[in-house]
């Protein structure tokens, strides 16, 4: 059994696609909007998200770009749209997979058992790691990041961002890589999102911009986390 959130904004749609996956023994929370998505995956963490393309106050495509801000729990895209570019162009942006409507309720099933056993299969396989750097330690086992041996209280994606330059020492990440394997964003207009939680993360680093200890700016380039001097 799964805990599903349905995004649907058909509620005959909404809950015929509820009763079906309800009677193959999931636990199914349904909302209409991404609003109502953004908020219900913020506070409770579903195991699996089924989103439509066609909702009421924001574009599908937009509420998995947001989604992809906030989690990675897999998502699968159920829509009327079937057209090549936007398949391809949703799987890039970070659906795990792509269901054309109508389905069946036995259909849907399948496919959301074959995403959760592959994202399980993925975790077992995948080793916890920790990275040092200097006197910062972070344990992507158990998303605890430690500096000189005091505990970092870190937000979700700034812990994402720590750990994804931690795991590259030394290396130069570009902002366009930070976008698409930190946030599941396309490169395309976000700065801002990588300037702001850059400049939470120096903080608590207990440095800035203007005087970088493990955080340091190549300009026109990227970023890079390094040992002190």
């Amino acid at each position: 059994m799964a805990t599903v959130l349905l995004v649907e904004d058909d509620h005959v749609v909404r809950g015929a696609m509820l009763r079906s996956l309800a009677d193959r023994g999931h636990a199914v929370h349904a909302v209409g909007t991404a609003l109502d998505a953004l908020r219900r995956v913020a506070a409770e963490t579903p195991d699996l998200v089924v989103l439509d393309l066609g909702l009421p106050d924001l574009d599908g495509s937009d509420a998995l770009r947001m989604l992809r801000g906030i989690t990675d729990v897999p998502i699968i895209i159920a829509t009327a749209r079937d057209d090549e570019q936007t398949v391809v162009r949703l799987l890039r942006a970070g659906a795990d997979d792509y269901m054309v409507k109508p389905f069946t309720g036995a259909h849907l099933d399948a496919r959301i058992t074959t995403v959760l056993r592959r994202v399980g299969r993925a975790s077992r396989t995948a080793q916890p790691a920790v990275h040092e750097v200097g006197e910062l330690r972070v344990d992507i086992g158990e998303r605890s990041a430690l500096l000189a041996g005091e505990a970092l209280a870190l937000t979700r994606k700034e812990f994402d961002l720590l750990a994804y330059l931690a795991a590259r020492p030394g290396r130069v990440v570009s902002r366009r890589e930070l976008l698409e394997e930190v946030w599941r964003q396309p490169s395309v207009g976000e700065d801002q999102t990588i300037d702001v939680h850059l400049y939470w993360l120096r903080r608590k680093l207990g440095e800035s911009a203007a005087k970088p200890r493990y955080l340091r700016t190549v300009r026109g380039v990227g970023f890079r986390l390094v040992a002190p001097d």
